[in-house]
């Protein structure tokens, strides 16, 4: 096991690996403190599609904070959604060996499994954070791996049943699944252009957004390099076909540590996946939300949703 990590408290590092073959970026608030007498306690957010973890910069700085900077934050990529800057070397991960199809969803599970055994020691206690195909890998890996340590697992947004039958599913579906080959030439001429040109042509596309958290800017230019948006057009191609029914055996078999937050205008979960969930497990902590965010909700809302997970786990962790 090889712990990574940094000691400045509002500065992230990040670190680009391989892990089970594929590039992967990780990005860390804080490390772990080994001779401060806390509980080992680690933050680790699982992404949404595209799995770039620079579009949660904000929300896991602000998560750092409200625990007092004393657990490590950190996110790890989907595999192959990132792209290393020429300059830094790669640390070649020998002990986890490739995964087939690592950029598929099932290879991504078993890559955030590869890079908990590999990272984070086996006695530390997990609070898992999901973003929305983020959710089912977690359900997955509780699934895979029942030893693992964790206290609580947020899910925001969750897209875990039924994705090509919710009114974003029926438009992507056919694009992701039958057409996402069309969309390689332009991606690729995009991503031709000066860094510059790009950022502009990003921040035209965010423009609608009045209160746009500017960190997201840089990710998502950074998206339309190498391989990283083909990647994650595959995945969610994967996701289409593959995310059908809900997982309930494993929910019910980790309720006590799952909280689940819908959204009340997501096109990728609907309303009627809250009130069936939550009348199959009436006595889960199953929220609905009540302000209005955005499934993308890293692209206005990182701060307040992270303000208000962090009142969730202080809750639970109390009790």
């Amino acid at each position: 096991m090889e712990s990574i990590g940094t000691n400045s408290r509002d500065e992230p590092q990040t670190d680009f690996i391989y892990c089970c073959g594929a590039n992967t970026e990780v990005l860390k608030f804080g490390s772990f403190q080994l001779d401060s007498g806390l509980k080992k306690i680690i933050f680790l957010i699982i992404p949404g599609n595209p799995g770039v973890v620079g579009f949660y910069r904000t929300f896991m700085q602000t998560l750092h904070s409200r625990f007092g900077y004393q657990h490590p934050v950190w996110a790890v990529s989907h595999a192959g959604h990132c792209v290393p800057p020429d300059s830094m070397d790669m640390v070649e991960d020998a002990s986890s060996p490739a995964v087939g199809d690592v950029f598929g969803l099932n290879g991504q599970i078993e890559h955030k499994l590869a890079f908990l055994r590999k990272h984070v020691p086996r006695e530390t206690s997990l609070i898992l954070i999901g973003h929305s195909i983020g959710c089912y890998i977690i359900l997955e890996m509780m699934k895979r791996d029942p030893k693992l340590k964790i206290l609580k697992a947020v899910m925001l947004f969750p897209t875990i049943e039924r994705m090509a039958q919710t009114p974003q599913g029926k438009v992507m579906a056919p694009l992701l699944c039958h057409m996402r080959y069309v969309a390689y030439l332009p991606l690729f001429l995009l991503s031709l252009l000066p860094g510059r040109l790009q950022s502009s042509l990003i921040k035209l596309m965010f423009s609608g957004i009045h209160s746009l958290d500017r960190t997201v800017v840089q990710p998502t230019v950074g998206l339309l390099s190498g391989d990283c948006a083909a990647n994650a057009m595959y995945m969610g191609s994967q996701e289409m076909k593959k995310v059908l029914e809900r997982d309930n055996s494993t929910i019910k078999n980790n309720l006590e540590k799952l909280i689940f937050y819908y959204g009340s205008v997501d096109h990728w979960c609907p309303v009627q996946y809250y009130l069936d969930i939550k009348q199959d497990f009436p006595h889960g902590d199953i929220r609905l939300c009540e302000h209005g965010f955005r499934h993308a909700f890293v692209l206005d809302a990182g701060r307040e949703v992270a303000k208000m997970v962090a009142e969730w786990i202080s809750e639970n962790l109390r009790t």
